[in-house]
């Protein structure tokens, strides 16, 4: 086999196992709310609209772990890294509320999730599609951090 050819193949493996390792490492541990067969999953992806009603029912705690910051869902509670919640998680009222987290578009909250998951974090939820989908749903963003 040329050099040519041997590098074009650990290119198109190299790519190719990017493009898949992150759908497979949450798809096995997240559900979605409407999921009711995985009791002991540590995460629940949910929708705009199941966030708008939890947060007109309760107290959520809503974190935003996308880096930069790109705005934000109003009432957001904490801005904590998508790279640096696993470490933090004892700033999160887990026993007191529901903790929500949420990036630009799902990618950075769905590491976050499986970082959080890893490190021991008892039940939470994480908003699928990011704050792209809270806009899409009608909802308003803010771009001022607060």
């Amino acid at each position: 086999m040329s050099k040519g050819v041997a590098m074009i193949l650990v290119a198109i493996v190299t790519m190719s196992a990017c493009s898949s390792g992150g759908e497979s490492a949450s798809s096995s541990t997240a559900t979605t709310a409407e999921d009711s067969s995985a009791a002991a999953a540590t995460w629940t992806v949910i929708t705009p609209t199941q966030l708008e009603d939890m947060m007109a029912k309760q107290n959520v705690y809503l974190v935003n772990v996308h880096v930069p910051f790109e705005g934000q869902i109003a009432g957001t509670d904490a801005f904590i890294p998508y790279t640096d919640i696993a470490g933090r998680l004892d700033e999160l009222p887990f026993a007191k509320q529901p903790v929500v987290i949420y990036c630009r578009s799902g990618n950075m909250s769905t590491e976050a999730a499986q970082a959080m998951v890893d490190a021991g974090a008892p039940q939470f939820y994480e908003l699928g599609g990011g704050f792209y989908a809270w806009q899409d749903a009608g909802y308003p963003l803010q771009l001022e951090q607060s």
